[in-house]
């Protein structure tokens, strides 16, 4: 594994003499466009190791995307090398058809402290949710960033962190979909934490588990997600959601295109620079929103 050849992956060659916020913000940023968050492996018959050097081979040099116990992973590995004091997070995921947080940790976050300043970063929940930048650690503060405005809240131990949604837009030409305007101010529950430490032995049995689960999300949808300067792309089985940030004061522009078999495997290598070694099966089981703008 070589640092250098990471910074080729994401497409980062700035000047990074210091293990400084700068830095780290550039990083998380270059790596949250470059590498997907995505579960296609399973859906393609493979298995996913939480091993780090299948880890580096598959997103690296494979040029794959991954789910967040492996591109956590492999950005908790880069900012070692480079010097950062980090460690791992447990989480649980906030369900909001259940309107309640997972019984087990079910997310790798990382903790990154800097000049005695702690700062969560997360380069694997993907879709609307995303971080941008990480965030300072610090309750009840509202830190605004591209996606929207995030916040995080302590409670006797425990850190949530929530969102604040903006109003979406979708055209009426937009496939199987129509306008509207959802309440201002809404807020979103990502997940909950604490500042307990990790180590990526802790998370074998959920990887296990998430891939044979019948039950999970992640076995009921085939999902590739890939921030851009300007939004977030998502396809979930046959549907591309492209969501443009911002797109006029408070409102987010959202477009939805139902795709054929043919035109998924053409959207991963022209929108994601996914090419797959092996057969793609397309899931996205219905009841369950088709764009995940309010799953993950």
């Amino acid at each position: 594994m070589n640092i250098q050849e990471y910074f080729g992956r994401i497409a980062f060659n700035k000047p990074h003499k210091d293990a400084d916020l700068q830095t780290l913000t550039a990083i998380l940023e270059h790596h949250i466009q470059t590498i997907p968050f995505e579960n296609l492996s399973m859906h393609c018959g493979e298995a996913i190791e939480l091993d780090l050097q299948a880890t580096y081979d598959k997103i690296v040099r494979k040029k794959r995307g991954g789910w967040c116990l492996e591109t956590n992973h492999l950005l908790f590995w880069a900012l070692q090398e480079l010097g950062y004091d980090v460690c791992m997070l447990g989480a649980n995921s906030y369900e909001p058809a259940e309107k309640s947080y997972s019984d087990e940790i079910c997310h790798i976050l990382l903790k990154v402290v800097i000049k005695g300043d702690p700062y969560i970063v997360d380069a694997g929940f993907g879709g609307p949710y995303q971080m941008w930048q990480p965030l300072m650690l610090i309750s009840e503060k509202d830190q605004p960033q591209g996606p929207g405005i995030f916040r995080l809240m302590e409670d006797n131990g425990t850190w949530y962190l929530e969102k604040v949604k903006r109003r979406h837009y979708i055209p009426e030409n937009s496939h199987n979909a129509s306008p509207y305007t959802p309440e201002m101010g809404n807020i979103r529950k990502i997940h909950k934490f604490t500042l307990e430490p990790r180590h990526i032995d802790d998370f074998k049995e959920l990887n296990a588990y998430l891939q044979v689960s019948p039950d999970d999300i992640l076995r009921k949808k085939s999902i590739c997600s890939l921030q851009t300067t300007s939004g977030v792309l998502t396809l979930v089985g046959w549907t591309l959601t492209e969501m443009q940030y911002n797109y006029t004061e408070d409102l987010d522009l959202v477009n939805i295109t139902t795709l054929t078999d043919e035109e998924v495997e053409k959207t991963l290598k022209d929108k994601f620079n996914i090419v797959l070694e092996n057969k793609l099966v397309p899931v996205n089981v219905r009841g369950l929103p088709p764009n995940l703008v309010d799953k993950i």
